[in-house]
């Protein structure tokens, strides 16, 4: 991720290009777009003419994935309470 090479190390960008969200989650650019059309993944947000994904709202949508077994992390349907 070239483009954020002037942060401090470690230090992640509030705000990431839809390749860096990709990259992020561990997916392809495809099938991440195939993830924010079905709504796995959040909406980019608009600075301009940028399109950026928020990274802590990739977080959570990645804790709302379930688990390989099926079930959420805690045993339930996460996106029951999301939803609600």
């Amino acid at each position: 991720m070239a483009q954020y090479d002037h942060l401090p190390p470690g230090v992640l960008p509030f705000m990431v290009s839809r390749e860096a969200a990709a990259a992020l989650v561990g997916v392809s650019t495809s099938k991440f777009d195939e993830m924010v059309g079905d709504g796995r993944m959040p909406e980019p947000r608009k600075a301009d003419a940028r399109v950026l994904w928020d990274t802590d709202e990739l977080r959570a949508a990645c804790r709302l994935l379930p688990r390989r077994s099926g079930k959420a992390h805690d045993g339930g349907n996460s996106w029951d309470r999301v939803l609600a």
